[in-house]
C-alpha cells in the first residue's frame, strides 16, 4: 500500500487500484470515509460478487457523500483500467451502452473509488444478456406500513414460492423494505420473467389481502407493494451487501428465513457487516446450486386470467397492457339515465332503463349505479348515472334521452 497526500494505492488481487481522496467523508454521522467503503467491499467481496459479479452493473455514484448530489450512470467511464470488463447492453428505449461487469475484489474497490455506494446489477449474466436467471421479489412498504408487516408478507411470499417449487433467498433492502431473490434456469426472456413476477405478486395479495397489494397505481395501494415491475428489462435493484445512502450506512443484508421474523434493518451496517460475514460467511452461498423453473408461475398467470398490468412510464406501450391512466383520472364509460326533483322518480327511470336493456343490466355491479344528490339554487335534485365498465363493449347502450328529464332543474 502506497499513500500520497491525496491518493492511496492499493494492491488487490494482484492489481493496483488508486484511491483518490481516501479520507473524504461519505457518511457524516459515523464519519465513514471513501477508504472505509473500499475496505468494506474488500472484506465482503465474495458475497458482493455472488450478488453482482459477472453481471452488468449500473453505477449509482455519490461523489460527495450521502449529503451531496448523486447520479445514475449507465455508461462505463471512458477513463478506466484495461482490466475493467464491460459489456454492451441494449435498452427498451433502443439505446445501448457499455456497462461495468465486476469480476473480482479489485473491480469492487475501483467502483467504490468512484463513489458507488451500492451495486446495481441487472438480473442477467454478461454472457447471456437476454435470458435472466434471477427473479426479484421487491417488498416495498407504502407510507405508514410497519416493519412487522414487511416481515409477515415476506413469510407469505416464501410460502408462495415453495408451493411453486422455487427457493427464495431473503435480504433486507437496507432501506424500509425487503428483497427475496430466486435463482432461475436461463430459459426465459424478460417478458415471461415479469409475467411470472406479476403472478407471484397477485398470489401474495390473494393470500394476504389486508397486508399486501399488487396494484401499480399508488392511490390504490395499501400495506406492502409487491413490485413486479422490478423484473422488467433495464430495472436494477441494490444487490446483497450493497451499502445504502442512510445516515447510519446500512447495508442490504442477506438473512436466513429463521432471522426474517426477528431481524431489524439497523442491525446491518458498514461497521457491523464485516464481522458478521467473517463469522457466518455468505448466507446466499447456495443460491446458484438449484436454479428453478419459471413455468409454474407462468401457468399460474394463465389460471389467474387477469391479463397484464401497467408497465413503468418509459416503456413502450405493450399489446396486452391496460390503459396507463390513474384510476382517478380514467374516463369511465358513463351514461346518464335521468334527473328528477324526487329521488324515487329518478330511480323509477333507472328501472325503466334496465327493462329496456336487460343484457346490460345483468352485468352491473352495485357500485356501477351512481346516485348523485345535486344542490340547486334553492333545493336538491337527483341525478342517476350508470358506469358501463363491467358491461361487455358490444352490449353497452348508447346515451339516450333522459328519463325522467326535469329540465328546469338543470339550470337551478
Amino acid at each position: 500500500m502506497v499513500r500520497t497526500s491525496d491518493t492511496e494505492l492499493l494492491v488487490v488481487d494482484g492489481r493496483e487500484v488508486a484511491i483518490s481522496n481516501p479520507g473524504k467523508v461519505l457518511f457524516p454521522r459515523p464519519r465513514h470515509t471513501k477508504l472505509d467503503l473500499v475496505r468494506y467491499y474488500m472484506a465482503i467481496a465474495a458475497g458482493a460478487l455472488r450478488g453482482a459479479g459477472g453481471r452488468p452493473n449500473m453505477l449509482v455514484r455519490y461523489p460527495d457523500g450521502i449529503d451531496g448530489e448523486h447520479f445514475y450512470q449507465k455508461r462505463a467511464p471512458a477513463s478506466r483500467p484495461k482490466w475493467i470488463e464491460v459489456v454492451t447492453l441494449r435498452f427498451p428505449s433502443g439505446r445501448q451502452a457499455q456497462e461495468v461487469v465486476p469480476r473480482d475484489a479489485a473491480a469492487l474497490a475501483w467502483l467504490a473509488n468512484l463513489g458507488c455506494l451500492e451495486l446495481h446489477p441487472h438480473p442477467v449474466r454478461a454472457e447471456d444478456l437476454e435470458r435472466p436467471d434471477e427473479l426479484r421479489v421487491d417488498l416495498d412498504p407504502v407510507p405508514g406500513t410497519t416493519w412487522k408487516q414487511i416481515q409477515q408478507v415476506a413469510s407469505v411470499a416464501r410460502g408462495v414460492l415453495e408451493d411453486f417449487d422455487l427457493v427464495g433467498w431473503p435480504k433486507t433492502s437496507g432501506g424500509r423494505g425487503m428483497h427475496i431473490y430466486v435463482r432461475l434456469e436461463r430459459r426465459w426472456g424478460f417478458e415471461p420473467l415479469r409475467r411470472g413476477a406479476l403472478a407471484l405478486a397477485r398470489e401474495v395479495e390473494k393470500r394476504a389481502p389486508k397486508l399486501a397489494t399488487s396494484k401499480w397505481w399508488k392511490e390504490e395501494r395499501h400495506g406492502v407493494f409487491v413490485d413486479y415491475n422490478q423484473n422488467a428489462k433495464d430495472r436494477t435493484v441494490a444487490s446483497a451487501y450493497s451499502v445504502r445512502p442512510t445516515p447510519d450506512a446500512r447495508v442490504s443484508a442477506p438473512v436466513t428465513w429463521d432471522e426474517v421474523p426477528h431481524c431489524e434493518p439497523a442491525d446491518f451496517t458498514l461497521t457491523s457487516m464485516p464481522a458478521r460475514f467473517a463469522k457466518l460467511g455468505d448466507l446466499h452461498a447456495g443460491i446458484d446450486e438449484n436454479p428453478g423453473s419459471l413455468s409454474p408461475l407462468l401457468e399460474l398467470f394463465e389460471r389467474q386470467g387477469m391479463g397484464d398490468a401497467p408497465w413503468p412510464p418509459h416503456y413502450g406501450r405493450q399489446p396486452t397492457e391496460p390503459p396507463r391512466v390513474q384510476p382517478s383520472r380514467r374516463k369511465k364509460p358513463l351514461v346518464e339515465i335521468g334527473r328528477a326533483r324526487r329521488q324515487a322518480d329518478a330511480l323509477a327511470g333507472l328501472e325503466r332503463w334496465k327493462a329496456r336493456h336487460p343484457q346490460a343490466a345483468m352485468h352491473l355491479q352495485a357500485a356501477d349505479v351512481l346516485v348523485d344528490v345535486m344542490r340547486g339554487r334553492y333545493s336538491t335534485w337527483t341525478r342517476i348515472r350508470v358506469n358501463l365498465e363491467h358491461v361487455p363493449p358490444d352490449l353497452r347502450p348508447p346515451q339516450e334521452a333522459l328519463d325522467p328529464n326535469e329540465k328546469i332543474l338543470s339550470s337551478s
